[in-house]
């Protein structure tokens, strides 16, 4: 892997905000909208492996139904399975998120912590869940890295990492601090749209000029 280079992140960030404007919006960054972190928190579990339209549809659905942990720990776990299928591994997912509403009633009075580390305690949440629902759900800083935001940052130059934990770690210490509420969002909707995983738009890329393209032996 070769080793990062200098990146104009400036310049790289106001392309990318200008042509996010065609995509559409992650849906966990929907949910943000309404001030609930605890449907960032379901909505992100829900997200992983599952394709963001069917992540939607079965948030909603599941929402529709119980928006809070009292409510959700209520259902039977059949119930919310039948709520987010076909959402991926959506039976491990319901056992999950019904682990998580008893804890968060029992140990957080029904709030969900608005700390990574406290987040990082329930069962089945990872640092960029985590992440999320402290940036999204409660503003505070913090850097959320997916396999967007994770291949997009090694593809640019910007880190050399090997998986998104260390890619966080790199960014903590390089990302300068204004981009990082919102250098998740910027990325995940581009990486779903053009840097995508597997022979990415490399031609009407309009950061290509930018980007040393690591790691990419295919593109069209």
């Amino acid at each position: 892997m070769k080793k990062a280079v200098n990146v104009d992140l400036d310049k790289i960030i106001r392309i990318i905000k200008a042509e996010n404007r065609k995509f559409v919006v992650p849906i966990v960054t929907e949910f943000s909208k309404e001030g609930f972190p605890f449907k960032v928190l379901i909505s992100c579990l829900l997200s992983l492996r599952t394709k963001d339209q069917t992540t939607k549809d079965a948030s909603i659905r599941l929402f529709n139904i119980a928006d809070t942990p009292e409510k959700m720990i209520k259902m039977k776990q059949a119930a919310i399975e039948k709520a987010i299928y076909p959402v991926g591994f959506y039976k491990v997912k319901a056992e999950r998120i019904k682990g998580i509403c008893r804890d968060l009633i029992e140990n957080y009075g029904g709030k969900t912590p608005d700390e990574i580390d406290e987040l990082l305690k329930l069962k089945g949440v990872g640092r960029k869940t985590a992440n999320l629902v402290v940036t999204l759900g409660y503003n505070k800083p913090g850097i959320c890295v997916d396999i967007h935001v994770h291949r997009i940052s090694n593809r640019l130059g910007y880190v050399e990492t090997t998986t998104p934990d260390k890619t966080e770690m790199a960014l903590r210490d390089k990302l300068p601090k204004k981009y990082w509420m919102t250098y998740n969002d910027l990325l995940v909707a581009y990486g779903q749209n053009i840097c995508v995983p597997v022979s990415p738009k490399c031609s009407i890329c309009k950061i290509r000029e930018y980007c040393s393209r690591i790691g990419v032996e295919r593109s069209r």
